[in-house]
């Protein structure tokens, strides 16, 4: 037997379960596809910039985060809670106002929408708020823009807020989604900073590997085929175990059960290397104009000096999809961010670009939280993004309750798992 349990795939949520596994006395092993772990969550480093690997933030209310994450050793810089948006010919600052209670002045004379929409955005905090997770994803099920037409919200603030500031984190440009997805993520904002590992969003799954045995999580091993009692290998190795935890993105996921791929939306991520920043502050940049290719901008040396050398500044553009021609998409987002900036953006150097068709499942209708660990075959058990809604702290929470389930059965040599869940 060459391990206890196999988890395939090293993101978030194999990680999750391989510590768990681990705490419970039992031995785990981790195969992953590329040459680190973190999935989805990656960061490289070009000529002393740090680039995530697109748009990636840690909400810190997140539970599961909490449970599992050291944000001390993270070194989290947080953003400034609420954003600057772009209104016609000008930036306007959008701000929490449960949280910097001081700019309400400013918050009432905003564009963004009117002194009604504002209002109205308390009795949205309060719904989103209101009972535990599980209530939250119990209630009815519409579009976000539905919810928010029902709460009374006007077309100006859809259009200035809600649609470029929510449609970036679900890649969805008219804000098509869930409104369980959308409340979710609404109270994490309301409930936590968004923030970045001070030294790249890499930090977390690395943070989580290093706490594994040596020898536990093995790169460069592509699972070509499931089997009873294991695994085979793209090379023909052949490996076995009590149990298998299929814990890949939800793609790979698919190809090894022989199914369907779920829906994904894809973004476009450019880095530019700037003699400044073009702006001060932990800021996240919105276009509500309706023009221009550009969804958000944001520079990450704003918040950790460590993404950027000295007297450099790193920028990210984000651009929705990912089917797009690199060079001539460069073209209209620097005129874009011209119009913005002015000529200094024309000696901004091109660090590199990420195209990202697979970024992120879709949230459409039938969004679900997990009502426990989901298992696929007699010793095969799935978590991550097909059991549960994409994100980070669902990733950790799905890994950790599959981990501690797995270990109960094969502790007491039962058949893992009170009532598993079945895969639709």
């Amino acid at each position: 037997m060459d391990a206890d349990v196999i988890v395939i795939g090293g993101g978030l949520a194999g990680l999750a379960c391989a510590l768990r596994l681990q705490r419970e006395g039992l031995r785990p092993l981790v195969l992953e596809a590329a040459d680190r772990a973190g999935g989805r969550i990656a960061t490289d480093e070009r000529d002393g910039f740090l680039l995530d690997r697109g748009f990636q933030v840690l909400q810190t209310w997140y539970p599961a985060a909490q449970r599992l994450l050291d944000y001390e050793a993270l070194d989290l810089r947080s953003f400034y809670p609420g954003a600057l948006v772009r209104i016609g010919d000008a930036f306007h600052r959008v701000s929490d106002i449960w949280r910097r209670p001081a700019q309400l002045p400013e918050m009432l004379v905003s564009p963004v929408g009117s002194l009604g929409d504002k209002l109205r955005l308390l009795a949205l905090r309060r719904r989103a708020l209101r009972g535990d997770l599980a209530d939250l994803y119990a209630r009815p099920e519409r579009s976000a823009p539905a919810l928010l037409g029902e709460l009374g919200f006007s077309e100006r603030i859809q259009t200035r807020f809600f649609r470029p500031f929510f449609a970036g984190v679900f890649f969805e440009p008219e804000l098509e989604v869930s409104s369980r997805a959308f409340e979710f993520v609404f109270r994490a904002f309301a409930l936590g900073d968004t923030a970045l590992p001070a030294g790249g969003m890499a930090q977390i799954p690395l943070q989580l590997a290093s706490r594994l045995a040596p020898e536990t999580l093995r790169t460069g091993q592509r699972v070509e085929r499931l089997e009873a009692d294991g695994v085979r290998l793209a090379d023909g190795t052949r490996l076995r175990a009590r149990a298998t935890v299929l814990a890949t993105d939800g793609a790979a996921a698919a190809g090894l059960l022989g199914r369907e791929p779920t829906a994904t939306r894809g973004t476009t991520c450019f880095y530019f290397a700037a003699p400044e920043a073009p702006f001060a502050g932990p800021y996240l940049v919105l276009n509500a104009t309706g023009e221009g290719p550009i969804n958000s901008l944001l520079c990450p040396s704003n918040l950790s000096a460590h993404y950027a050398p000295a007297g450099q500044a790193l920028v990210c553009v984000n651009v929705f999809g990912a089917r797009h021609n690199p060079d001539a998409l460069e073209t209209a987002v620097r005129r874009q961010l011209r119009d913005w900036y002015g000529e200094h953006v024309d000696v901004w150097q091109r660090l590199a670009v990420y195209r990202l068709p697979q970024a992120l499942p879709v949230q459409h209708a039938g969004v679900t939280a997990p009502q426990g660990p989901m298992r696929v075959g007699e010793q095969l058990w799935v978590c991550g993004e097909l059991a549960a809604p994409p994100s980070i702290h669902w990733a950790l929470a799905s890994g950790d309750d599959t981990g501690a389930d797995l270990s109960r059965g094969l502790r007491t040599g039962s058949s893992p798992g009170p009532r598993p869940r079945t895969a639709a």
